[in-house]
C-alpha cells in the first residue's frame, strides 16, 4: 500500500488531543501529552498518536512500575478520558471514523494504542518499522508490531494534497512531522523532532543521534519559516496551555 496520495481530501480542521501530563524527574519538566486529528473535505479523519498504553488509564501507579517508567518520570495525569477514543468522542468521533492512523515514532508516550484500530492502515516510517519492536521507552520493550497494512515512508512524502509527511530522524530513527496545511494557513506538527524551542539551543543532548537531530531541526524550522507556519511542538510546557484542544479545533 502506497503512502504517497493516500489522503483524498484537503485537510479541513485540525485537533488537538490531550493525553495527558508527565513530570520528568531530571527537571522538574511538566509536559503534555498530545496527539491530533485530521479532518479533511473529503470526510477522512486521520489520528495521529496514541499516548500512553491503556494501562495506564486503568492504573497507573502499576503500570509504571511494569515498565520501570518511575525510573524516568511521573505520570501526572492520564484517566479514561485521555485516552484516544474519549479524545475522539469529543469531536463527534469514534474508532470507525480513523480513515489513516499515522505513528511519529514509537516512544512510549505515543504509540500506546498502536494496536487499538485493527482496520485502520498505520503510517510510519520505515527505519522505525524495521526496528525489532517498538521503541518504548529504555531497555523496556513489550510491545511487538501489531498485524496490520504499513504505509513506510522513507523521505518526504505528500501523502495528501496539502498534507506533507516530513522526515525529522534525530530523536529516535524513525522521527516524523507533518505539515498541514489548513484553509487559515500552514501548520508544523514537529512531534518530538522539537520538543520545545529551548531544545535547539541545547542541541538535543540526549537524543538518539543528536547530530542528526540538530540537522532535522534546522530543516523543520526553515520550512516553518519559508511557508509562515504555525508551529506546534512536542511537550513545550509554555505552548501546551494556550494550544485550543478537542473540542476546540483549528481551522
Amino acid at each position: 500500500m502506497k503512502a504517497e496520495g493516500f489522503v483524498k481530501g484537503r485537510p479541513a480542521e485540525l485537533a488537538v488531543l490531550d493525553y495527558g501530563l508527565f513530570k520528568v524527574h531530571a527537571n522538574g519538566r511538566v509536559i503534555g501529552i498530545c496527539g491530533f486529528a485530521i479532518r479533511t473535505d473529503a470526510d477522512e479523519t486521520i489520528l495521529i498518536d496514541t499516548g500512553f498504553p491503556e494501562k495506564y488509564a486503568i492504573d497507573t501507579d502499576a503500570a509504571s512500575k511494569e515498565d520501570r517508567l518511575y525510573e524516568f518520570g511521573e505520570v501526572l495525569e492520564c484517566g479514561p478520558g485521555n485516552l484516544p477514543n474519549a479524545q475522539l468522542a469529543k469531536l463527534g468521533l469514534s474508532s470507525d471514523d480513523i480513515t489513516l492512523h499515522v505513528c511519529t515514532h514509537t516512544h512510549i508516550d505515543h504509540v500506546g494504542g498502536l494496536d487499538a484500530f485493527p482496520n485502520v492502515p498505520i503510517l510510519i516510517s520505515a527505519k522505525e518499522r524495521t526496528l525489532p519492536r517498538p521503541l518504548y521507552w529504555g531497555g523496556v520493550q513489550p510491545l511487538e508490531w501489531p498485524d496490520r497494512n504499513y504505509l513506510q515512508v522513507e523521505g518526504d512524502v505528500a501523502i495528501g494534497p496539502g498534507l506533507t509527511v516530513l522526515e525529522a530522524s534525530g530523536h529516535a530513527p524513525g522521527q516524523i512531522a507533518l505539515m498541514v496545511e489548513l484553509p487559515s494557513g500552514p501548520v508544523l506538527l514537529t512531534s518530538d523532532a522539537i520538543s520545545r524551542p529551548a531544545e535547539i539551543d541545547e542541541k538535543f543532548v540526549g537524543s538518539w543521534d543528536e547530530t542528526v537531530a540538530i540537522a532535522s531541526a534546522n530543516r523543520l524550522m526553515a520550512l516553518a519559516a519559508e511557508q509562515g507556519a504555525f508551529v506546534i511542538y512536542g511537550h513545550c510546557p509554555e505552548q501546551w496551555p494556550k494550544l485550543r484542544k478537542a473540542p476546540e479545533v483549528y481551522t
